[in-house]
């Protein structure tokens, strides 16, 4: 995998627009409201609101949903829960609809894929933190998916641009 920041990294949103597929949990305060913000894109794209962004490749996997946007919602929500149990204050106005039942999987590979990104981001700018998540990496106490996610056998994804 390129290193962060890399000139190998080929995707120009490899170092911006990322949708996690990590525990929110997992995130540090910039990771998580980065997270807020590019999802409150997508939830735009995918309700027509926005002219950027409408191929991005991430948004690929909630386009094979019922419904896109209400996904979106509920992976929108548990960024606020979490959000909520930091003390911070998420409006949630801004999430259009939700569906409660809306899942997606990700694959071991991809989740692993993210877990690298993450700990190349926080070195950059957490280098403090790394150390702690990657005891719990040891220990088998992460990587963790998103709430609405379940993890299955797989390498990373097709709509990965690593």
């Amino acid at each position: 995998m390129p290193a962060f920041g890399s000139p190998h990294a080929k995707s120009a949103y490899r170092d911006g627009v990322r949708i996690w597929s990590l525990h929110p949990g997992q995130l540090d305060r910039q990771g998580l409201i980065a997270c807020w913000r590019e999802t409150l894109l997508a939830q735009a794209v995918l309700l027509g609101r926005t002219r950027g962004y409408t191929r991005h490749p991430q948004l690929e996997r909630f386009r094979v949903l019922p419904d896109p946007a209400a996904a979106v919602g509920r992976y929108l929500s548990f960024l606020a829960d979490d959000a909520d149990r930091r003390g911070y204050r998420f409006d949630r106005t801004r999430i259009e609809r939700s569906d409660d039942g809306a899942s997606l999987e990700v694959s071991t590979g991809q989740l692993g894929f993210e877990w690298a990104h993450l700990l190349a981001k926080l070195e950059q700018r957490s280098p403090d933190v790394v150390v702690e998540m990657s005891r719990q990496a040891l220990v088998g106490e992460a990587p963790l998916p998103h709430p609405m996610m379940t993890v299955v056998p797989g390498r990373v994804a097709d709509w990965e641009r690593p």
